[in-house]
């Protein structure tokens, strides 16, 4: 009898990223807040940030990082079959943000959507990419994380001000090779988390009002303590999913992409899952915490310091509000 054949997986063919030009360094921060670069750096491993320029949108920043993308591939415009935008900041709630960048790009046949899922957005949409290649559906799939966190962190605010910037980093997903490609994924959600991590008010709970923007409830809170705790739980055990229902262990891993969010997060993951620190790829210092563009950031930096190579095993991992949390093993082709 015939060999069956091998189940059909996708690809990350090409990735490329934006951000803006201006940088918002600590010492900026400290002339405007009790704090200083000292402070920032022993808590959060953060040195810089990006800082979108006046009318800079998160539709604008996600579709340079999709034509700096398209360009490595040398792909036109009728070549690309569906968009996936995760995002937290959209330039408005509706239409969604690869409507935009559809539009901005004139990418006349594909289709596409936002996913929401916060620091975990990325992650979860280059699934959904990948089922849609996989499937046969679509031959090239883009997926894009991109947020413009300056619009809705709270400048007064040190604790939440010192942590995030701006950027947008995108992916080219293709039919893979036999034995390449993504491998296997684990993903989940806790609402539990909701109140640790969250925007109140602008959604149909809390709409918009005079009282809303005077109680300061359009920006970004956060319970750093819990969600530290939680961070650094679910990125470790998302891992090890992923390591035990393959057959694999730490020491099997070239690289470990983590969601960029504080340097001790990092450093706590590398410790519990005995993986080297130059194995794990941070992009921290230079941009903060991105949300859904760290991923392909970190990714795109780690191609151009040649850390992946073909047939290397690569494990992405993250943690956003919701919660949510996951991890993606992928074979380098």
């Amino acid at each position: 009898m015939p060999e069956p054949s091998p189940t059909p997986r996708a690809a990350i063919s090409a990735v490329a990223s934006y951000v803006p030009e201006r940088i918002l360094t600590n010492a900026d921060l400290a002339r405007r807040l009790e704090t200083s670069d000292e402070w920032i750096i022993s808590r959060t491993g953060i040195r810089e940030r990006r800082i979108g320029a006046p009318g800079e949108t998160t539709s604008m920043m996600g579709a340079e990082a999709v034509r700096r993308l398209m360009g490595k591939r040398g792909l036109g415009p009728d070549d690309v079959d569906a968009l996936i935008v995760a995002t937290v900041t959209p330039d408005m709630l509706f239409p969604a943000t690869a409507c935009l960048i559809q539009d901005q790009l004139g990418l006349t046949r594909a289709w596409g959507f936002d996913l929401s899922a916060a620091c975990s957005g990325f992650l979860y949409a280059l699934t959904v990419g990948a089922q849609l290649v996989a499937a046969g559906a679509h031959q090239r799939v883009v997926v894009v994380g991109a947020d413009l966190m300056s619009s809705i962190i709270d400048p007064l605010d040190r604790t939440t001000a010192v942590l995030f910037g701006d950027g947008a980093g995108a992916v080219l997903l293709e039919r893979a090779e036999p034995g390449y490609g993504i491998l296997d994924f684990y993903h989940r959600v806790d609402g539990s988390g909701r109140h640790d991590l969250m925007m109140p008010a602008g959604g149909s709970l809390l709409p918009p009002s005079m009282a809303t923007v005077a109680a300061r409830q359009h920006f970004l809170k956060q319970n750093g303590r819990v969600v530290f705790k939680f961070a650094v739980t679910q990125m470790v055990e998302s891992v090890n999913v992923l390591l035990q229902r393959n057959g694999l262990t730490a020491a099997d891993i070239a690289l470990v992409v983590p969601h960029q969010a504080n340097q001790r997060i990092l450093d706590a993951v590398a410790e519990r899952l005995a993986v080297p620190h130059e194995r794990v790829a941070s992009v921290l210092a230079r941009y903060g915490n991105t949300t859904g563009a760290t991923l392909p950031l970190a990714l795109d930096a780690a191609m151009e310091e040649k850390k992946i190579q073909r047939g290397d095993l690569v494990i992405f991992t993250a943690v956003g509000a919701g919660f949510t949390a996951g991890a993606t093993l992928v074979r380098w082709g």
